[in-house]
């Protein structure tokens, strides 16, 4: 199980925790921000680079599988989003300019699919923005 904790594997599984933050930052993590982030992922995400889980999985599936699982456990969305911002900060070396693009694509697309952002979501794109830019 040693493999688990590699550093990229880590790093998708704290994207899905930001996803899961942004989508539910409104306390409703609706079916189309589930799907947004699911085209994202197979479309975007996997492209990025050829890291694979130990199953031979691209490890890009770990943004949803992450995602997924919080959302099921019913995370708080404020406590999620607080644990990337202190993974970001030890870790920033892992965030490239082209991945703190995705990053930023993602969340956004993933505010506006349902009926358009609302204020938890707007506040929480502001505090991400700010993230980026350090």
């Amino acid at each position: 199980m040693g493999t688990v904790n590699k550093p990229e594997l880590l790093f998708y599984q704290k994207m899905g925790e930001l996803f899961y933050a942004i989508a539910a930052a409104d306390k409703v993590v609706r079916k189309a921000e589930y799907n947004i982030l699911k085209n994202i992922v197979s479309e975007q995400w996997k492209n990025l680079d050829d890291y694979e889980d130990p199953f031979h999985t691209d490890a890009a599936y770990q943004i949803e599988v992450v995602f997924d699982w919080f959302d099921y456990e019913q995370l708080d969305a404020k406590d999620c989003f607080e644990s990337f911002a202190d993974y970001k900060k030890e870790q920033p070396n892992l965030f490239t300019k082209e991945r703190k693009d995705l990053i930023w694509r993602t969340a956004n697309a993933i505010a506006s699919s349902f009926a358009d952002k609302n204020k938890s979501e707007v506040i929480m794109l502001a505090k991400l923005k700010m993230l980026l830019e350090d």
